[in-house]
């Protein structure tokens, strides 16, 4: 019998993609399709420099290499001189640990070592050449990194253990490189968290902290692939995002909403995104969404709509999102709380039996307990009203997966902070009206506009537009009272899974 894998000579990097969540390795399909964005002119010229500021695999600099053997033949016919002219005058490579250096070197110059026998460029003094690394200490100040952020208590390790303390951002390219460079291309994938030392795996971004230093080189073109968190939402992330969305030099967005289609076998909640900056360019941005291999969606449009402060993802809502807002309604979260409502925390559990007297039941995590009404910290005029509870943590991020659950809450209850209170309000009736909102496929649509990850505080509800609560809603109601097509319609439908 013939074996159809016989021949089958996988690329290595795409293997190497395919291994693990510590850090995410880009496949060389996804590293080619952010060179794509680029003007294909400048990897026939000779003095176009690239810079991959977090090399892991060394998929870009490989490529970026590829590329330029190819565009510069005509002019640099042989071949020998042609790669040692591109990866001595022309890649650059700044390494995140020093097994991803090695990594990258045996990408690009098919040796770990530079100036290794086995090299294919001989003009290497150094075993670095141009790919960089040197272990780093955090600069540490009451427990974080004045740079990055990172804890102290997780991250002060001593030379045995990598602190990831990631050169580009906690130095300068004079002091990594030891000259003045300037590069026309930066790219890369930058690493995307690091933990805070707080309780559950609790981390911050930091891929944001690469794009800003990346624009303080002044480079002309800029290509990286980062979560997509910070359309949204995303601690620390707010004036990074008012930047990207108001600065006008994106041309070309790549959204995936599910990171597995770009990233295989991989989970990111809230997906991930790839795009090209242009130092030069002042105008609105080609939206592309990917989705099963496919680009489903494209659109030229502002990344800024309006005078929202979140980037809309998806191309098809935006004309939903005009013909919403065209009511001048109130916003739907006016009627939420913040976290937190009756100041007890998640961790909090009430006792299994009532208590005779003061009792108060309570919604908590996992069940149902009691409490005494002097326990409850703040908002105790809530206790005695009709309310509708929301869990605070809603699926992933995914409109398709998550189903916003609400409970009503009668007279002489509370929460811990698992719930959000909706409401309160005068009688049972009114909470029931407002459950048959909050389960229809429009509700459903209208928050995931502004929620892509599994965090479902108040401000993902703004832009849901209240309504009037003295009768029930229906889909039907809702699709007529704001004129939608049947496309919008069936887009909507698509988008929300149906409702139980």
């Amino acid at each position: 019998m013939k074996n159809e894998f016989i021949n089958y000579n996988p690329d290595v990097l795409s293997c190497i993609a395919n291994l693990s969540n510590d850090e995410v390795f880009t496949p060389p399909d996804v590293a080619n399709a952010m060179l794509d964005l680029l003007p294909q002119e400048l990897f026939s010229s000779p003095d176009t420099t690239f810079l991959d500021p977090a090399c892991k695999s060394g998929v870009f600099l490989r490529e970026i290499t590829k590329r330029l053997l190819k565009g510069l033949e005509p002019i640099m016919p042989d071949l020998q001189q042609r790669i040692n002219h591109i990866l001595t005058k022309q890649v650059f490579g700044l390494a995140i640990t020093e097994l991803t250096a090695l990594l990258t070197r045996r990408s690009l110059y098919c040796a770990k070592y530079a100036n290794s026998e086995y090299a294919i460029c001989d003009q290497f003094n150094d075993e670095q050449g141009n790919i960089f690394y040197s272990p780093l200490q955090h600069s540490w100040a009451d427990g974080k990194c004045t740079h990055c952020g990172a804890s102290q208590a997780v991250y002060d390790r001593g030379d045995q253990v990598e602190s990831h303390a990631y050169s580009f951002i906690h130095l300068s390219i004079e002091e990594i490189i030891k000259k003045d460079m300037q590069f026309d291309v930066i790219i890369g994938n930058p690493p995307y968290q690091l933990s805070d030392g707080g309780a559950q795996a609790s981390a911050i971004p930091i891929y944001h902290l690469f794009v800003e230093q990346a624009k303080k080189l002044n480079p002309r073109f800029l290509s990286m692939i980062i979560p997509a968190r910070w359309y949204a939402g995303g601690r620390g992330l707010d004036k990074f995002r008012e930047t990207m969305l108001s600065e006008n030099n994106l041309v070309e967005l790549h959204d995936f909403p599910n990171s597995n289609d770009c990233f295989t076998g991989v989970e990111i909640k809230g997906g991930v995104c790839y795009f090209l900056w242009d130092y030069t360019h002042k105008d609105e941005c080609l939206i592309s969404t990917h989705e099963n291999g496919n680009i489903v969606s494209k659109m030229k449009r502002p990344l800024k709509e309006g005078n929202l402060d979140v980037f809309i993802r998806y191309n098809q809502a935006i004309n939903i999102l005009r013909k919403v807002q065209k009511f001048n309604e109130d916003s739907f979260n006016t009627i939420i709380s913040s976290l937190k409502p009756f100041g007890l925390r998640t961790f909090f559990k009430g006792r299994a039996e009532p208590y005779k007297e003061h009792n108060v039941k309570l919604y908590q995590n996992k069940g149902i307990g009691h409490i005494k009404i002097t326990e409850i910290l703040s908002n105790h005029k809530w206790i005695d009203t009709h309310k509708v509870l929301v869990p605070r943590a809603i699926g992933s991020g995914n409109s398709k997966t998550d189903l916003v659950k609400p409970i009503y809450a009668e007279k002489g209850t509370a929460c811990t902070e698992t719930y959000l209170v909706f409401g309160p309000f005068e009688n049972k009736t009114i909470c029931e009206n407002v459950m048959s909102y909050i389960n229809t496929r429009f509700f459903h649509f209208m928050l995931t506009l502004k929620k892509n990850t599994q965090d479902a505080t108040k401000k993902v509800y703004e832009l849901i537009p209240m309504q009037d609560f003295s009768k029930p809603w229906t889909d039907k109601e809702l699709y007529e009272k704001y004129q939608l097509t049947q496309e919008e319609i069936d887009y909507i439908e698509s988008m929300v899974r149906p409702m139980e």
